[in-house]
């Protein structure tokens, strides 16, 4: 499994980053499946760089505020109104339940049940579903609007996205014996008071440790107004191994 950091900067792009968006390649079949854990505002650009983002092959969106789905209205008219005359093929779109009501809203000005360019299919509390090689379980995070981690496997190897959330109990079956966890850091311990929303790196790291296992920590959704390295310590004060920051364009090979 590949996997490209499109975008990792929290609540809105950043100077140098834009927000939520991360490409997973594995091999099957004779050919490369490609999907993006969420499409955040900014990250379609990026995403370019790396692929025909009509070519995808599932979009899986963790939650519906505009930093980890807006870039699906981009999306939307690439796949739609290219000027060649290959057939098009919805592509699937795994997400919340009102996620075709939103993308409607977002793209129309008014909420609509289907939009022919995109095949929604529906996340629930325990959803389990494959896109090729790549088999993906759902756990409800903890968030203010209806939010999902995820956990994807393929070959063997596990990458856990917990897309944003504070510690829950969901995250520990999410996290078990991973290969990588992708983590939400956006607050910041000593700052940020308020519980439901968010983790710290010390929050982050203590929840994978009591889910045993995991192999690498790396933090991400860190807005563009915290000092990276200080979310980065607070980890690494509770966690006993290297703690990594995403990083755009950053790839790694698992």
């Amino acid at each position: 499994m590949k996997l490209t950091v499109i975008g990792c900067s929290g609540s809105f792009p950043g100077p140098t980053s834009p927000a939520s968006c991360y490409l997973l390649q594995a091999e099957h079949g004779g050919r490369t499946w490609s999907m993006v854990l969420d499409l955040g505002n900014g990250s379609l650009g990026v995403l370019q760089r790396h692929i025909a983002p009509d070519k995808l092959d599932a979009v899986v969106l963790s939650h519906l505020h505009a930093d980890h789905f807006l870039d699906m209205c981009g999306l939307y008219v690439m796949h739609k109104y290219r000027p060649d005359p290959t057939p098009r093929i919805p592509i699937r779109v795994y997400g919340p339940s009102d996620t075709p009501q939103r993308v409607g809203l977002a793209y129309y000005g008014h909420p609509t049940e289907t939009v022919p360019e995109f095949d929604f299919d529906p996340v629930t509390d325990g959803s389990h579903f494959r896109v090729g090689p790549f088999t993906i379980n759902a756990r409800r995070v903890n968030h203010p609007v209806e939010a999902y981690g995820y956990r994807v496997e393929a070959d063997g190897v596990v990458l856990t996205f917990t897309g944003d959330t504070d510690t829950c109990e969901a995250l520990l079956p999410l996290m078990r014996d991973a290969d990588l966890v992708l983590a939400d850091s956006a607050f910041v311990d000593g700052r940020d008071e308020i519980r439901d929303i968010h983790m710290t790196g010390s929050r982050v790291a203590q929840t994978a440790l009591d889910a045993g296992g995991v192999k690498r920590l790396m933090l991400t959704h860190i807005p563009a107004w915290n000092d990276r390295e200080v979310c980065r310590a607070q980890a690494a004060a509770v966690w006993p191994g290297e703690v990594e920051l995403a990083e755009p364009e950053l790839v790694v090979e698992l």
